[in-house]
């Protein structure tokens, strides 16, 4: 009975956390009359929705500015972090507790906080209006990012690096060659954690950028709401087509890299 009563609560809530995504599929496929019936089942079914809307804005441009954003600022944050993790890990130097109590702390900073400042700096050297803005702050890591990687770098047998140093192994080979391969499942994690942020970052991008060629997804989709959703053309089957568009690389970006992101998740929490 107990297994029974675990099993229908877990599809219960995999009903719960699904409906939404269902209901944004089948809304999108309806014409503007039925769009909010909340019939799951589409009739008749408009796939017109999606050329329509695809025609009428740039989201090809759209969808390469938000990868070619979301790439750079995950790979920036995985390696900076991963950086100053092994440091905090692995090196024995006066203060380190302290300057790491520190980074955590930054965490409780809230971001509106540090919002204008970081922009009066990014317009002191003439990038205030492009997309570098976007993802050059991870270039500096993350807290919760090196907290992370420093739990995995720390469970690694110190046996492997005495031996790598006995070998003549310097500290950028040892962590290039031993730690690195040695916490792929956590840096997947940290990849897809920052990718996932920068892909449906808002904020920034409304900052930033002012060049419609320059927009990445989200700011693109705050401009197709203005057009077609409140105050607009009360299309609204247009602007959830473009949301699904949006939603679904994230979808199969997960379903690419379950393995690593669900062996990385279970291999912090064992620890």
């Amino acid at each position: 009975m107990v297994r029974i009563a675990c099993v229908l609560a877990l599809l219960l809530t995999a009903v719960a956390f699904l409906y939404p995504l269902i209901w944004l599929v089948s809304a999108s496929l309806k014409d503007r009359a039925h769009v909010f019936d909340n019939a799951l089942i589409p009739n008749p079914v408009a796939f017109a929705n999606y050329v329509e809307v695809w025609q009428a804005v740039p989201l090809l441009a759209w969808i390469v500015n938000s990868a070619l954003v979301g790439l750079a600022a995950a790979a920036a944050a995985t390696l900076s972090s991963a950086v100053v993790a092994y440091g905090f890990a692995r090196f024995q130097f006066r203060g380190r507790d302290v300057m790491f109590g520190l980074v955590l702390a930054t965490m409780m900073l809230p971001s509106a906080v540090t919002m204008v400042p970081v922009y009066l700096e990014w317009h002191a050297v003439g990038l205030a209006t492009t997309q570098i803005p976007l993802w050059a702050q991870n270039l500096f890591g993350s807290a919760f990012y090196i907290f992370l990687l420093r739990q995995f770098f720390l469970g690694l047998p110190g046996e492997i690096f005495d031996a790598a140093k006995v070998d003549g192994a310097g500290h950028v080979r040892t962590f290039v060659r031993i730690a690195l391969p040695l916490t792929v499942p956590a840096l997947v994690v940290v990849f897809v954690f920052e990718l996932k942020a920068a892909w449906t970052d808002l904020i920034k991008p409304l900052i930033y950028l002012r060049d419609t060629d320059f927009f990445t997804l989200p700011r693109g989709l705050k401009t197709i709401l203005d057009r077609f959703g409140e105050g607009g053309e009360s299309q609204w089957e247009l602007v959830l087509a473009a949301s699904t568009i949006a939603t679904a690389p994230m979808i199969l970006l997960f379903l690419v890299a379950q393995r690593y992101f669900v062996r990385g998740l279970n291999t912090q929490s064992n620890r």
